[in-house]
């Protein structure tokens, strides 16, 4: 006898089930948000005319824009497949899902706005020692490679080229002492 969990992927819920308690207490996205709320945002707020239908509220959007550039999702369609497919994002949408369009808009609109807010969380994730921030440089240096085709050969070109000539061939292991294994290269042994 088998002794397996069932799944049910069909079974429903006696209570509905709160996203709240699908992350764990210290996730970047509850820190977001508490510094979300600590911000001013009534220059996003009062942009708002009050016409056509409801909009997603500036707070939520911006939740939505930080964890998105704090985890690399900068698509505005990716953010929104991810209010779909990732609990975290649907902590932060409150189980919304803003369309692409309404993101971008949001983006464009904002710019300056944004700006201004992002330094400010960072400010704040900076005074509590979350992060560090530095610089990384990269100078561009180009190096010359050595890999012509006389000097490294494949596996199988190697047995190929070695049984088709009478020229002997020596396989040469070198270990890079790391994690990334063993490498061969092929010289004509002189």
């Amino acid at each position: 006898m088998s002794h397996f969990e069932p799944c049910d992927r069909h079974q429903l819920y006696l209570l509905p089930p709160s996203i709240d308690e699908w992350l764990p207490e210290n996730h970047m996205t509850r820190f977001i948000i508490e510094v979300i709320d600590q911000l001013n945002l009534t220059r996003l707020t009062s942009r708002y005319s009050g016409k056509g239908s409801q909009a997603y509220h500036p707070a939520m959007m911006l939740a939505l824009l930080v964890y998105g550039y704090a985890t690399g999702t900068f698509s505005s369609r990716k953010i929104e497949r991810a209010t779909h497919d990732s609990v975290a994002f649907c902590f932060l949408a409150a189980n919304q899902h803003p369309d692409h369009d309404t993101i971008t808009n949001f983006r464009k609109t904002f710019l300056l706005e944004l700006q201004e807010l992002f330094v400010q969380v960072l400010a704040i994730a900076q005074a509590m020692k979350l992060f560090k921030l530095g610089n990384i440089s990269l100078d561009g240096t180009k190096i010359k490679a050595n890999a012509s085709r006389r000097k490294a050969l494949s596996y199988g070109h190697y047995f190929a080229k070695a049984s088709s000539s009478s020229l002997d061939y020596k396989i040469i292991a070198t270990f890079d002492g790391g994690s990334a294994g063993k490498y061969f290269a092929i010289q004509r042994a002189l």
